[in-house]
């Protein structure tokens, strides 16, 4: 962030960690609601009773033995994706897109073998990928087919929105874009590249990569400053409902647009992090502040997100 100075920081309402940690995730988030959205298994289930959509489950392995079904369940399917369901930051995700013969297509073109497939479930069962290293479950869901609005944006991996979300209302986002840095993962610390956009329309406004400001996809080469995310007012009203099936008061909500299932959610954070108000060139406090002075809250997500919407478009 060195191309932006403390006193411009301070100026734009910049969120910082420890008053992140200490001001909002301690006070509004409770402790018991961590397990929910810490384990993706237990997120899906959650938020289907809300309205809220996510990718088909094709399988859940909880057991080393399970992992023999595995061959025949994915014999017929051209596309699916593996997590372990307590994995963060995309750690331990095989995202398969077809197949060679006996071989599986990964997103990145590499071909693996299924026994190399079941070795992965094996890991994951043992916790690999979970946080502290505890024994986890793997699931097996549908492969999401990223709208062509958005994909072509993305380099190699699927495209997906963050909505930081604060007392059920949706208060930044930012889309997030693969790169070849990122190894095709839209994580900005590896160098994915964070957009900017605009609450009321689903706009970009800014993109930046590494925390510096650019206009071009480094990969696509394709312009990032006119990008527009359909169905927008229906992701933030889902985002929103995440309040309501979760109880926590601050979480990144992420979504994908699917190219046949509209949007859906792919996993929630209860510790989002900050990259998101260098995306906007803006800061979080202004917006979280005005929701904490609100002497009457809007009791539906429609309602909030509408409140969003018209409060904090083009800010």
């Amino acid at each position: 962030m060195d191309w932006i100075s403390p006193r411009r920081l301070n100026r734009l309402g910049m969120l910082n960690m420890n008053r992140r940690n200490v001001d909002y995730i301690a006070r509004y988030n409770e402790r018991s609601s961590y397990p929910l959205v810490d384990n993706k298994l237990k997120t899906k289930l959650a938020v289907a009773e809300y309205g809220v959509t996510t990718p088909r489950l094709l399988q859940v392995v909880r057991q080393q033995h399970e992992i023999s079904h595995f061959r025949e369940m994915a014999e017929g399917l051209g596309g699916f994706a593996i997590k372990p369901a307590k994995g963060s930051g995309g750690k331990g995700i095989t995202v398969i897109t077809g197949r060679d013969d006996d071989n599986y297509i990964k997103a990145s073109g590499a071909r693996v073998a299924a026994p190399d497939l079941e070795r992965h479930l094996t890991n994951i069962l043992a916790g690999l990928y979970s946080l502290a290293g505890s024994p986890d479950v793997a699931i097996v869901e549908n492969l999401v087919e990223s709208a062509p609005s958005l994909a072509k944006f993305s380099y190699q991996g699927v495209p997906d929105i963050r909505i930081v979300v604060f007392q059920g209302y949706p208060v930044m986002a930012m889309l997030r874009l693969a790169t070849k840095a990122s190894d095709g993962k839209a994580n900005l610390h590896q160098g994915a590249v964070g957009v900017g956009l605009d609450i009321g329309t689903g706009r970009s406004l800014n993109a930046v990569q590494f925390n510096r400001p650019i206009t071009l996809h480094p990969d696509t080469g394709l312009a990032l400053e006119n990008i527009n995310i359909e169905a927008w007012e229906d992701m933030l009203e889902m985002a929103a409902r995440c309040y309501e099936a979760t109880g926590l008061g601050y979480m990144g909500v992420d979504l994908v647009v699917d190219a046949n299932e509209g949007p859906l959610l792919l996993e929630l954070n209860a510790r989002p992090g900050l990259a998101i108000q260098m995306a906007n060139g803006r800061g979080l406090l202004p917006r979280l502040r005005t929701i904490e002075s609100l002497k009457r809250p809007h009791f539906t997500p429609r309602e909030r997100a509408n409140y969003a919407m018209n409060v904090f478009g083009a800010l």
